[in-house]
């Protein structure tokens, strides 16, 4: 941890070397976020639910995943450009150090001006839970913090995911933005609001149901089931077969010199 705590110490260094970038970069941000944001209240001018699910119980769900979203594109960013490692040799030196591994990817490349979305999804996630009126329990409670945390790690997932894929190829990535961000894009909904298959494949394939559907049913009080509520805690089940798969194509990753 010392190691990706300093490489994050030196990324933030550098970027204050710029203070007027920095603030430019950041306030483009919110802008960006805004933009999310408006969609989803233009949508609601026009329908007063989707499928049921009211403008704010939408923007709760809508906070939690921006927030997963941003929390990985701040810190954990390396992952994201995984290919740019190997194709550098910046991959081999990291091999070099008696660290963990992961860690110096993820530190490898930090992005603190999204900062600013992870801070914009918290104050819609607040606005949204007091327009909502909601009967807070413990449980309630703690399934809210499950949401917040598995959101994180389902995106972590993808991100390890895609990564994986460059000890095969670092050629036609693209194809990862259609689980990061299409898929960040689609899981700001609930995922019931979609066709089946969709709800089948972001609930077996990628977990995004977990994080943003199931439990959202539990605390807007659409279910009473208990499973519902702990259901983020198999988001970090999925987590295991994803390093067991990069550590796999870490055994089997040549050197770019070799």
């Amino acid at each position: 941890m010392k190691v990706y705590f300093k490489q994050m110490g030196l990324h933030l260094k550098s970027l204050l070397e710029y203070k007027a970038s920095f603030i430019a970069s950041f306030l483009s941000q919110i802008l960006v976020f805004f933009s999310y944001y408006f969609i989803i209240l233009a949508l609601f001018t026009k329908f007063d639910n989707i499928k049921g699910f009211t403008l704010y119980e939408v923007l709760l769900c809508f906070a939690v995943i921006q927030f997963g979203f941003a929390f990985n594109e701040s810190f954990a960013r390396g992952l994201d450009h995984f290919d740019e490692l190997i194709i550098k040799g910046e991959y081999d030196r990291i091999l070099l150090r008696p660290k963990n591994i992961i860690l110096q990817v993820c530190g490898y490349e930090a992005d603190f001006t999204k900062i600013s979305r992870l801070l914009q999804a918290l104050i819609v996630l607040v606005i949204a839970i007091i327009k909502l009126k909601i009967t807070w329990s413990i449980l309630k409670v703690i399934t809210l913090l499950l949401m917040l945390l598995s959101a994180i790690a389902v995106f972590f997932s993808i991100f390890l995911l895609a990564g994986s894929y460059c000890f095969i190829t670092v050629q036609g990535l693209e194809v990862r933005n259609v689980f990061t961000a299409g898929g960040k894009h689609m899981a700001q909904y609930p995922i019931g609001v979609f066709k089946k298959g969709f709800v089948y494949f972001f609930t077996f394939i990628i977990p995004y149901a977990f994080v943003n559907y199931y439990p959202l049913l539990y605390i807007l009080g659409k279910t009473n089931n208990p499973l519902y509520a702990i259901s983020p805690l198999l988001v970090f089940v999925y987590l295991i077969p994803c390093f067991i798969i990069f550590y796999k194509g870490n055994k089997r990753y040549a050197s770019v010199g070799s």
